[in-house]
Parts: C-alpha cells; sequence; structure tokens
C-alpha cells in the first residue's frame, strides 16, 4: 500500500449550503429593510457583510457543513445557532466599541437577529427532512457491509440501521472467524454472520454491496491489508474503522503533516481559536466578577485578621495545564499553612480550621481570591479544580488518566463540583468519580458548558455537606 494524502470528505453540496446560509441571512436582511421602508445605505451593507462573514466563519469551526447524516437533529440545530449567536455577539460588540452606528437599537435588526436564524434553521431541517425521506423510499441508499464481529463492529452497525432515513440498507457482518463458530457474541448480543472474507469479496464484485466498514483491531494490520487489497478488485467505497476506543480518548483529532496524517490520542480543545474564546470568557467574567465581589473580598480579609492571627492569604502550589507548577490563592482558613510533600487533606471537625475558616470553606469564599489567579493566566473559572502536589503524586499512581485532567487550566469551579464532587476525598472511589467527570469536561468542552457549569455553581455549587 502507497503512502497516500488523507483528505476531509468535502463536496459540491457543501458549498451550496453555504451559499443557501448566506443567501437567506443577506435576503432576510434586505426584506426587512424593504417593509420597514429603511434605505440600504453604507451602514446597511456593512451589517450584512459582517453578519456573512462571522457566521461562515464561526459555522467551519462549528462544522455545520459537515455530513449530518446519522447525526441527530438537535446536533446540527445546536450547531447552526452558536454560530450564529456568537456571530450577532460580535457585530453587536463591534457596533459599540468601535463603529457606533448603533444598528442594536434599530427594530429592525433586532427583528432579523431572530428571524434569519430561524430560516437557516429551517432549511436545514426541511432539507434534512427531504433527503430522509428519498433514501427512506429507496433513493440515494447504499447497501453497507461491516468486515469484523467485533464490539466496535456492532455498535457501528446498530448506528447504520437505526434510522431508515440514512439511507443505509445493511448487508451483514463478514468475518473469517465465523468458520468456528455459528454466532459470535458480543456484549449479550449474538452477531449472525453473512460469511467469510472470501464472502465478502464475491458479494463486492458481483455488485451486492456499495460500502464496506473495516472494524478489524490495530493488531490486524496484515489482514487489512490483504481485504483492502482484495477490494481494488471491485468499485466498493471502503472506510477503516480504527478501533480508538481501545484507547481513553481526549479530545481526539486528526492532524495532517504534509499528507501524513495522524489522530491525536490525548489533546487539549484549547488549541487555535478555542485557545482563543476561552481566554476571553476568563478575562471578560473574571472582570466582571471581580468587580462584584471586590467589596465582600474586602469584608472577609478583615473578619480572618480580626478572628486569627497570620496572613489574610494562603498561596499554595499545585499543577496547572501541562503539569506546571502554580501559586494557587486563597484566603486562609486554617492555624497552618501546609505547603511540602505532605498534605493532610481536611476532615470533617479539623481542628487546624478557625471558625471563620469554617464558614468560608462552607461556602466556598475561601476560593475567591483565585479569580487574581485568572485574570493572570495561571487558571480559568471553569476547569478542574487544583490539588495539592503531593495529592497529585498520590493518585497518579492509583488512579489511571488521572494527569489528563492537568491538559487543560485548573478551575475556581468545574463539572465534578455541580455533581457533587465537592470537598474531602476520604476514599478512592469519590476521587476516581471526580476525576471522570474533569475529564468528561475536557472531551466535551463548549462555551454553552461552561456557562451551564457557571450558572449551576450559583445556586448549588457553592454549599455542600462535604465542604469543610
Amino acid at each position: 500500500m502507497g503512502l497516500g494524502r488523507v483528505r476531509h470528505y468535502d463536496t459540491s453540496l457543501n458549498a451550496l449550503a453555504r451559499l443557501a446560509d448566506s443567501l437567506l441571512i443577506l435576503g432576510s436582511l434586505a426584506l426587512l429593510s424593504f417593509l420597514y421602508q429603511i434605505a440600504w445605505d453604507a451602514t446597511t451593507m456593512w451589517l450584512a457583510l459582517l453578519s456573512v462573514i462571522f457566521y461562515n466563519f464561526f459555522a467551519e469551526i462549528q462544522d455545520v457543513y459537515r455530513s449530518w447524516r446519522g447525526v441527530r437533529r438537535y446536533k446540527e440545530v445546536g450547531a447552526v445557532l452558536f454560530s450564529w449567536i456568537i456571530a450577532v455577539t460580535l457585530i453587536v460588540f463591534l457596533d459599540i466599541f468601535w463603529l457606533q452606528w448603533n444598528w442594536f437599537e434599530q427594530y429592525y435588526v433586532l427583528n432579523w437577529f431572530a428571524i434569519a436564524p430561524f430560516l437557516v434553521i429551517s432549511w436545514h431541517l426541511v432539507a434534512r427532512m427531504m433527503l430522509g425521506y428519498l433514501r427512506s423510499k429507496g433513493h440515494n441508499t447504499r447497501r453497507v457491509a461491516i468486515v469484523g464481529a467485533t464490539d466496535l463492529g456492532r455498535r457501528l452497525g446498530n448506528i447504520l440501521v437505526g434510522d431508515k432515513c440514512n439511507g443505509f440498507m445493511f448487508g451483514g457482518y463478514y468475518d473469517d472467524r465465523v468458520k468456528q463458530e455459528k454466532g459470535r457474541r458480543l456484549s449479550n448480543q449474538t452477531i449472525q454472520v453473512a460469511g467469510g472474507v472470501d464472502q465478502l469479496l464475491e458479494d463486492c464484485r458481483t455488485g451486492k454491496l456499495d460500502v464496506v466498514y473495516i472494524t478489524l483491531s490495530l493488531a490486524a494490520e496484515k489482514r487489512v491489508k490483504y481485504i483492502v487489497n482484495e477490494l481494488s478488485d471491485s468499485t466498493v467505497s471502503v472506510y477503516l474503522v480504527p478501533d480508538m476506543f481501545t484507547f481513553n480518548l481526549i479530545n481526539s483529532r486528526w492532524v495532517d503533516y504534509q499528507g501524513v496524517t495522524a489522530i491525536s490520542i490525548y489533546e487539549t480543545p484549547f488549541s487555535g481559536f478555542g485557545s482563543v474564546i476561552k481566554r476571553t470568557e476568563d478575562i471578560v467574567l473574571g472582570l466582571l466578577i471581580l468587580s462584584l465581589i471586590a467589596l465582600p473580598m474586602l469584608v472577609i480579609a478583615i473578619g480572618i485578621k480580626v478572628t486569627s492571627p497570620g496572613p489574610v492569604f494562603f498561596k499554595q502550589k499545585r499543577y496547572g495545564r501541562g503539569g506546571k507548577d502554580i501559586a494557587v490563592w486563597k484566603f486562609r482558613s486554617m492555624t497552618v499553612m501546609d505547603n511540602g510533600e505532605k498534605v493532610m487533606q481536611a476532615t470533617k471537625g479539623d481542628v487546624r480550621i478557625t471558625p471563620f475558616g469554617a464558614f468560608l470553606r462552607r461556602t466556598s469564599l475561601d476560593e475567591l481570591p483565585q479569580f487574581l489567579n485568572v485574570l493572570g493566566g495561571s487558571m480559568s473559572i471553569v476547569g478542574p479544580r487544583p490539588h495539592a502536589i503531593a495529592h497529585n503524586e498520590e493518585y497518579r499512581k492509583q488512579i489511571m488518566g488521572y494527569m489528563l485532567r492537568h491538559k487543560i487550566k485548573p478551575g475556581i469551579t468545574g463539572l465534578a463540583q455541580i455533581k457533587g464532587y465537592r470537598g474531602e476525598t476520604d476514599t478512592l472511589d469519590k476521587m476516581e468519580g471526580r476525576v471522570r467527570y474533569d475529564l468528561h469536561y475536557i472531551r466535551n468542552w463548549s462555551l454553552w458548558l461552561d456557562i451551564k457549569i457557571i450558572f449551576l455553581t450559583v445556586f448549588k455549587g457553592f454549599v455542600h455537606k462535604n465542604a469543610y
């Protein structure tokens, strides 16, 4: 097999979809301008141009023009809506702080902000429904087969046949191991195999199949090469589905180095434009929150100084992004300031905790100085909570994937905290639960998820029975 270039799947339909979206955005603005008898002047032209540019830019980031075949509708709707909201937010920001043309104060523009995404989403759904209807009637269908009676193959098979609107006509599983087994039992489900590799090749050559998905394990390299070479004597489309689920994937993605394609196993979601969004979120919200909590922080500082001897603030070494040491700021809540190789977690009734410090810890007010870490760039508002270095070194030996939580900046609050994993982790199960939610956050990060976590933190994340 020769070395070739792996390209992203794309068709001229994607270009038509982009054109249709842009025409709907421009057309709806032009129609509202006509109905409200607004002159189409230079400012309106700039509004139209910026909206199309920004929307298409963010739509590309959200993969709006990918193939949504086999993907739930709400995900496509969410991608379109998110792209439009970010584009509009940027337009309003530019208008307020730079252009000052007061677009957002004009009634027809506000209507357009709501109508344009409705039209774009509607046509996406209508197009999807029309394609689904045609496929369900036997048009544009594909007869597919899966090589490999594996768990991955079963999962793929369930997806392919789960919705008739996808247009996939399932031809069965093919696996040579059927010679010794009547059926291969996987995950409490018996897979009936249509035949071995020889039968597959025969069915492909005779035109009974259109597409073949190979789901064999990574160890079956020679077998995969043989099948692919033999399938070149047919007209079927062949897809290799690597069994990446054997790994604990963290934000996996394709990367291309001059034609050589690689798949990342462990990667941060904050690379490229994602890092810009995250940092902007931290700065904007950090400044806003600090302006609101400045006075309460002053009151807390006075309370600490009055109720117990010692400094107001306590800096503890923690691991930041990439496992690098950072100094995390907190209000002092104990009579001691452990920061060495051994750090004892606070427990219920801990004599080291001052009376005022106990109140601060129960309400998470001792964490407020960490907004200074956020503005300084060593932490984020949302992310895995930073643990003491001594705890990191202890748990990295006991929990697989523990250090992967340091692929991103630590946060003041996180998904684990709103799910109840706060305070003392006196058992390994509790720490495993916290790490599990931390990794889930890294895999599924989005701006909307951050906003949701911040919102839930306000209402149920500050006070918890395990925080002491």
